[in-house]
């Protein structure tokens, strides 16, 4: 197969991503050239990717309309250059802003909606555009989706294996880290290890968005001292490394979580977690076992104290167990093969002579219900 991916256009892609989405790219990108396929990705100039890149202009910042309409503009130039000169099997889009550059009908496109989908265009959740899916990357998203909003069923995110899981000392500092702006509430972080009277390591990275660097400057920075330190975006064995040392690995959200990267990587590093319970965090971290979901910041430090309760070998039997990154993969591949194959079916019946009208007014897809999951579709076989 050829798969063409256009992560959010606004980051790099790499392994290391701090954004989930370009995280997902990446590893699916792996994957494909890993099992003889090959792999085109669209990215910002910078970009590490395993197939082929094609890149584009990197926009430093997304708050910026001009920026923006520019980087979509090449995006649409770069998606009809590689439809132009390259048979592509599938297309997959990871960004938010996909309905900015939609691909012209005709090679099937998977969008990923890694974020709540409330903040998706309507566009993008009623897709008019024929061979289009919407899938979702967790059952408490999949349930969640408003009448009339079509879903593929949810293939949950996942994870790779931490080398220091269980081998590391275990040290006496909290952890948060992510992509540092207001809804993930990196300070009510700081007000819960305060509470617990423990260290906190704060990791990750401002980017050029103006709420960002704000929300920093205002409500971060002035509260750094030697016992809240904020060390900047991790990457690699580093990273790795903290995720086994910590503690535990506070995430206080309030975005009404779709899955959560953090969390499966502090598991699998034998981490516990303590969340709140937006989302589809309570999905993903199971109370008293391998971690705690909690309401605000004084029951996060509550937790804190407790944290040493928690076995690090069930943290990380459980992400073994539910989040491995190679069935994540697999997942996705077969999902490919599948699009692809319902493509051929399409033209097939496009080309059918009239005596034998295709029956496609309805709909170029056939889908069927999951059952006991409300709203939840997958592909017909």
């Amino acid at each position: 197969m050829r798969i063409l991916s256009v992560p959010f256009p606004f980051a790099p892609m790499r392994a290391d991503a701090v954004g989930g989405a370009e995280q997902i790219a990446a590893a699916l990108d792996r994957a494909l050239v890993a099992a003889g396929h090959e792999s085109m990705v669209i990215a910002g100039e910078g970009s590490q990717v395993a197939g082929t890149l094609v890149a584009v202009p990197h926009a430093a910042s997304g708050s910026n309309e001009e920026a923006r309409d520019s980087v979509h503009r090449a995006l649409r130039a770069a998606i009809a250059r590689v439809l132009n000169e390259q048979h592509v099997d599938a297309i997959h889009l990871h960004g938010v802003d996909c309905e900015a550059y939609l691909p012209p009908p005709g090679v099937p496109t998977l969008i990923t909606l890694h974020l709540p989908l409330a903040w998706y265009s309507d566009e993008v959740l009623h897709p008019r555009r024929p061979l289009t899916w919407l899938q979702p990357v967790s059952r408490h998203q999949a349930h969640s989706a408003p009448d009339g909003v079509r879903l593929l069923g949810a293939i949950e995110n996942g994870v790779a294996n931490n080398p220091f899981a269980l081998a590391a000392r275990k040290r006496g500092f909290a952890l948060a880290l992510g992509r540092i702006c207001p809804e993930k509430g990196f300070h009510e972080a700081i007000a819960a290890a305060r509470e617990a009277d423990v260290p906190l390591l704060i990791a990750g990275e401002v980017f050029a968005w103006d709420a960002h660097r704000r929300y920093f400057d205002e409500q971060i920075a002035p509260m750094l001292d030697d016992r809240v330190r904020f060390i900047g975006a991790v990457r690699g064995a580093r990273k790795q490394r903290l995720l086994a040392a910590a503690r535990c690995v506070l995430i206080p959200s309030s975005a009404p979580e779709t899955s959560s990267l953090v969390a499966m990587e502090a598991l699998a590093a034998g981490t516990p977690v303590i969340a709140y319970a937006n989302g589809a965090l309570p999905e993903i971290v199971s109370h008293g076992i391998t971690g705690f979901v909690v309401d605000d910041a004084p029951a996060m430090a509550r937790a804190i104290a407790r944290s040493g309760q928690i076995s690090p070998a069930d943290c990380l039997a459980a992400a073994q167990r539910r989040f491995p990154l190679q069935r994540m993969c697999d997942a996705f591949l077969d999902l490919y093969q599948r699009l692809a194959a319902q493509a051929s079916e399409y033209e097939c019946a496009a080309s059918a002579p009239p005596a034998q009208p295709p029956n496609i007014a309805r709909s170029p897809v056939a889908f069927r219900q999951d059952e006991g999951a409300s709203g939840d579709f997958a592909l017909s076989d």
